[in-house]
């Protein structure tokens, strides 16, 4: 079979080389080449596929239209799943184009709060093997496990340990379902190639007893690996992902628990093209959102006083972006950390704390204060501005914290994080009339309108990370950045707040919306390669004048690729 090279870097097939359908029905059976009925009769004949399909020829925009009716039929979302799942597998393009052209309705589908009950069931609902699976066994052997996976231009690697999915807590191999779910966004919000992109799972085992008991896991039956080996796995695969694929080859870690997520962060950052989505992209929407509230209270950020509930991996990374931020406002480090607080499980994060748990991360943010035990207690004494949910405590913004709120400040900002839906701190409903409509509000899973009395629709802004990590994945990319610094998080931050409109504030949203995150994520794209050639970041050398025309070169296109050869006429011989 002759294969060609096209102009984005995508392999395909050259029609020439065809003899007879059997490789006419491997293409049919490729997802990354499949166009189901919309092979056209000059497509059909010269792959031998003439008649192995009905002859009607659907167009792609018709395909989209009965693959929206076919979703629109299941009786339930965990049956949308599946089913894009398996056109995932079929029609890799017609997927793109669905996700793409209906991301609002489908986002919380392919991503949370379903992919969280996928998660959960993905034993049960396995057809089709997506990505790499690494096992604690494979140690000393994955520069050869890399070699198995077929695309050899990889670009963009997300990988978890499955500890701390979503808030669902240690899922165990179950949890590849993220990898796949993110890298799936990489591509629906910003255009990254999927081609480029590969999911992989490091199976070290999961202390769940219900999976190990469960006779449809699909991973290795041990209690989690916490031991040097651990370690030297996760060293073995950063190290040989650099030596395959390259050393600017982008890898995200994914839902790693609190013990391991700053540590190995901390300790790689500087050596790989790495960030901890769940850490940075966290806390990039988050500041976003700050950001974007300012233009509806009309003060700086530097005049807020944050609360957070939650002291993991979520908040330490807002709370020093946040620090970041304010530092550009002028205010030094040691002031800006001042202004934000801490609660987790054991009450108020202060110096001194009579029953301890204050550990190096969340030492700079314990202050001289008296001790309380709750989140009301503090709430009634540090009053902040601003509350931020993601210890994953459902309805942890009680009624009186609300009310509180609202007696406290003319726009209290409340941010309710956490995901998946269930694991919410409050609902925009709760929010908005426990406040009597003066609360901004922001939310990790998704929430209906509210019609106000006066007539207006009300949108609760998504504080969703896919504003956030496809845009600098593709940005990253783009410039072939070799670390990612905390700095590219707060340029996308910025970048992100500054495209929200006067429209969106007055709808309620600190967001866009999610129809426009297209756009949204080239842009910050674009931002992310300025900066990273500002810093001497970027690789990719020499710098482009049109950093833009870059980015795009960099876009998927989901547009069906044309199997007809070209053909001219000579003049009479």
């Amino acid at each position: 079979m002759d294969l060609k090279k096209s102009v984005g870097d995508e392999w395909i097939f050259h029609p020439s080389g065809f003899e007879g359908s059997r490789k006419g029905v491997d293409i049919m059976r490729n997802p990354k080449f499949n166009k189901g009925m919309a092979f056209n009769l000059k497509e059909r004949q010269l792959l031998g596929i003439h008649g192995l399909l009905p002859p009607s020829i659907l167009s792609q925009d018709i395909q989209v239209k009965r693959v929206i009716n076919s979703i629109n039929a299941k009786p339930n979302d965990l049956e949308k799943y599946i089913y894009l799942m398996g056109l995932q597998d079929r029609n890799e393009k017609l997927f793109y184009r669905v996700v793409a052209s209906y991301l609002e309705e489908l986002m919380p589908i392919i991503y949370t709060p379903v992919v969280g009950l996928a998660c959960q069931k993905y034993g049960h609902i396995f057809r089709r093997p997506r990505g790499l699976f690494i096992s604690l066994y494979d140690k000393g052997n994955i520069k050869s496990i890399l070699k198995s996976w077929p695309e050899i231009d990889v670009k963009a690697i997300v990988f978890t340990d499955g500890e701390r999915i979503l808030g669902l807590g240690d899922l165990g191999c179950y949890g590849m379902g993220i990898p796949v779910g993110k890298l799936s966004l990489y591509t629906a919000c910003a255009g990254v190639k999927p081609s480029h992109c590969l999911p992989v799972m490091i199976d070290v085992g999961t202390d769940n007893k219900s999976l190990l008991d469960d006779p449809f896991y699909i991973g290795i039956r041990r209690p989690r690996e916490r031991g040097p080996a651990y370690d030297e796995l996760i060293a073995e695969f950063m190290e040989a992902v650099a030596e395959r694929y390259g050393e600017t080859t982008l890898m995200q870690f994914e839902d790693f628990g609190n013990r391991n997520a700053f540590r190995l962060l901390d300790k790689f950052r500087n050596q790989y093209c790495t960030f901890n989505d769940d850490i940075q992209g966290t806390a990039a929407v988050t500041v976003a959102g700050l950001l974007a509230a300012t233009k509806l209270t009309n003060k700086p950020l530097s005049d807020n006083v944050f609360l957070f509930q939650g002291a993991g991996e979520a908040a330490i990374g807002i709370a020093c972006l946040i620090v970041n931020a304010l530092a550009e406002d002028g205010l030094s480090e040691s002031e800006a950390r001042k202004k934000i607080w801490l609660v987790d499980s054991k009450g108020l994060v202060v110096k001194n704390r009579p029953n301890g748990g204050i550990n190096e991360h969340k030492e700079p943010f314990a202050h001289d204060h008296k001790y309380v035990p709750t989140l009301a207690e503090a709430v009634k004494a540090i009053k902040p501005t601003v509350i931020i949910g993601v210890a994953a405590i459902s309805r942890a913004f009680t009624k009186e914290i609300i009310e509180d709120m609202a007696n406290m400040n003319e726009k209290p900002i409340i941010f309710a994080l956490s995901n998946p839906t269930a694991k919410s701190e409050c609902t925009f409903e709760e929010a908005y009339n426990y406040t009597h409509g003066k609360c901004i509000f922001a939310s990790g899973s998704p929430f209906p309108h509210i019609t106000t009395k006066d007539g207006r629709k009300l949108v609760p802004g998504q504080g969703n990370n896919a504003y956030i990590f496809p845009g600098v994945a593709l940005g990253v990319i783009a410039a072939a950045s070799k670390t990612i610094p905390e700095s590219i998080f707060l340029v996308a931050a910025k970048s992100l707040a500054a495209q929200v409109t006067k429209n969106d504030l007055c709808e309620g949203r600190v967001y866009p919306p999610l129809t426009d995150i297209r756009k949204v994520s080239r842009k910050i794209a674009i931002d992310v390669v300025n900066h990273s050639y500002d810093m001497n970041l970027a690789a990719r050398l020499p710098r482009p004048e049109n950093t833009a025309d870059l980015v795009d070169s960099f876009i998927y296109s989901t547009d069906y690729e044309s199997f007809a050869p070209h053909t001219y006429e000579w003049p009479s011989l």
